[in-house]
Formats: structure tokens, C-alpha cells, sequence
């Protein structure tokens, strides 16, 4: 068996497992995430526990439960029974994380846990362990055998607790009501940010950067316009009047090539683009990106959104500026 081939049938078995793992997902599930649930909105926060691979699988699900608004600490076995587990409150939800459910470091602080008053979840391959028999509600992770050929490993079973972290996060960012708007106000920094907080206002050129001319104006007299504001269109209209074009440099390399005589003297309404696509100043700079993308043009009329009075355009480069692309 050569390496891909031992590859696949790594990722076949893996496959394998989150498929039982999927056809035992039921009430226990809906419970955990109504529990967790009330402890958000409650105030309070989710605890995680965990050793070895365990721990580093509720790191990870500890940071996806942050980035969506569900606020979560990853606490330490030995650091909880001196002294931290005094951020640990009664109305805290508690995922504990242990494929056996005998991990003795965390047997050990399951008493005091219990407690403290907590909602117990356990996470565990095995329900009927110390863990299990403890916990309020059990999210069952069970492999039949791991991926490793010595079945020694934590692979399989690493996968399946990683993967029902996931659904766990993600359930319980719908169940709250958790949208972009949210996500953004906790990703203000990076490209996603960005995408998700900047709207068309914030990077449409205006004022002297903004080429706009009326209908009855010459070709010549628009790409005068074009250069003075540096930019390879000129929106047309008339002053406090709906949008009536766009005229870019594309139209006018057409137009030349048809028919070069007396173009420069030419009305631009007769070359011009009619019904461009637009975009309303109240939208995201993201839903810029997709118009500009879906419909390949290089260029975005931004209208008041009642209007349809002209505002400002969007060029490629802007988003580029600004790191959306």
C-alpha cells in the first residue's frame, strides 16, 4: 500500500465515524444547546475542561464559541483546585471534554464542580464512564477504533469531539439570533472586518474625485471630467436628477473604433451606458464587491436609495485600497 492509498484510508474511516456520529445526534444534543443557551443569555459564560488531545480540542472550541458571542474560558484541572475555580459561577454551563470519562485529573474536580451548582455537560466516547454518570446531559463521541493502524492514537476520536464542538458552536450561534452585524462588531480588525463593518458610503468617491456630467454634455467634455477626477468613468446626470448613465472608457474605445469622426463633439447620453448597475448608499461595502464580481465591471454608481439621485462611485481600486480584494 503505497502513501496516498494509506492517506485515503485514513480519511475513509474518519469519514466513517462522523457518519455514526451523525445518525446518534438526538435530544441530548437539543438539550446541551438550550443549556448553553440560557447560561449566554443568562450573563454567564461557558467553562471548558479537558486534558491531553481533549483540551486541546475544547481550545479550539473555546475560541469558535468567543468569535460568535458566546463567551467561553478553557480552565485548567490543576489550576482549578488551586484557586481558579473561583471564576467558575452557578450559572455557568460546564463542557467537560474526556473521551474515556475516567481522566483522573478531571475526576478529581468533577465534586467540586457539582458543587458550584453548574450545568454539566459531558462530552465523552463513553456515557456510562464516572463522567458520564455525573453529567446532566451526554453528547456521545464513541469510534469504533481510531484511524491509527495501532488504534492507539486519538484520531477518529478527536475528529468526531472536534466536529460535534462545531455543531455545538454553530447551533447555539442560531439559536441566539447571532448575525453579521454581531460577528462584524467582534472581528473589527483584518479583511473579514472590514468586509463585514465598511459600507459603500465609507469608500465611494465624491466631491472633486467624483466625475459626473449632464446628459447634454459633449464626449469630449466627459473625458475631461474622467481626467480631472482620475478615475475611468463618468457618471450622467443632471443636477438633482436620477441617475440617466455612465459613460466609461470601454464605451468610448467602442465608440471610437465604430466611428472616430466628430466623436469628441458627440452628446454623451448617445454613448453612454443606460440602466448601469447600482448600488443603494445604505448597502456594505462587501455587497459592493459581489455586484462588481457577479457582473464584471470595473466600476459601481452609488444612488440615494429613494431617489435614485447619483452619489458617488465605487472603482475596483477603492476595495483594493482597503483591502476588500
Amino acid at each position: 500500500m503505497d502513501h496516498l492509498e494509506r492517506a485515503r484510508r485514513v480519511i475513509r474511516h474518519e469519514i466513517a465515524e462522523l457518519n455514526r456520529l451523525l445518525e446518534r445526534v438526538g435530544d441530548s444534543f437539543s438539550a446541551a444547546i438550550e443549556t448553553l443557551r440560557r447560561a449566554v443569555e443568562n450573563r454567564a459564560k461557558i467553562v471548558i475542561v479537558g486534558v491531553g488531545k481533549s483540551g486541546n480540542i475544547g481550545q479550539k472550541l473555546a475560541a469558535t464559541l468567543n468569535s460568535t458571542g458566546a463567551p467561553a474560558t478553557v480552565l485548567d484541572c490543576q489550576d482549578a483546585l488551586h484557586g481558579d475555580l473561583g471564576l467558575v459561577t452557578a450559572a455557568d454551563a460546564v463542557l467537560a471534554l474526556s473521551y474515556s470519562g475516567e481522566t483522573e485529573e478531571l475526576l478529581n474536580l468533577l465534586p467540586h464542580l457539582k458543587r458550584r451548582g453548574v450545568s454539566l455537560i459531558a462530552v465523552t466516547g463513553r456515557p456510562d464512564s464516572t463522567l458520564g454518570r455525573a453529567a446532566d446531559v451526554v453528547l456521545d463521541v464513541n469510534v469504533e477504533r481510531e484511524a491509527c493502524p495501532l488504534n492507539l492514537a486519538p484520531t477518529a476520536s478527536t475528529t468526531t469531539m472536534l466536529v460535534l464542538g462545531d455543531a455545538l458552536a454553530m447551533v447555539l450561534l442560531e439559536a441566539r439570533g447571532f448575525n453579521e452585524n454581531d460577528f462584524a462588531s467582534l472581528h473589527p480588525g483584518g479583511s473579514l472586518g472590514r468586509a463585514l463593518l465598511t459600507k459603500v458610503t465609507d469608500i465611494m468617491r465624491t466631491g472633486e474625485q467624483f466625475a459626473i456630467v449632464p446628459p447634454d454634455a459633449s464626449v469630449k467634455e466627459a473625458l475631461g471630467a474622467m481626467t480631472r477626477a482620475r478615475t475611468g468613468a463618468v457618471v450622467v446626470a443632471s443636477p438633482g436628477e436620477p441617475l440617466a448613465g455612465i459613460f466609461t472608457q470601454g464605451d468610448f474605445t467602442r465608440a471610437f473604433q465604430a466611428d472616430p469622426a466628430g466623436i469628441a463633439d458627440r452628446p454623451v447620453s448617445e454613448l453612454m451606458t443606460r440602466h448601469p448597475i447600482t448600488i443603494d448608499s445604505s448597502r456594505l461595502a462587501a455587497e459592493a464587491l459581489r455586484l462588481l464580481e457577479s457582473h464584471r465591471i470595473d466600476d459601481l454608481v452609488v444612488v440615494d436609495t429613494v431617489t435614485r439621485v447619483p452619489l458617488g462611485l465605487i472603482d475596483t481600486q477603492d476595495l483594493t485600497r482597503i483591502g476588500l480584494v
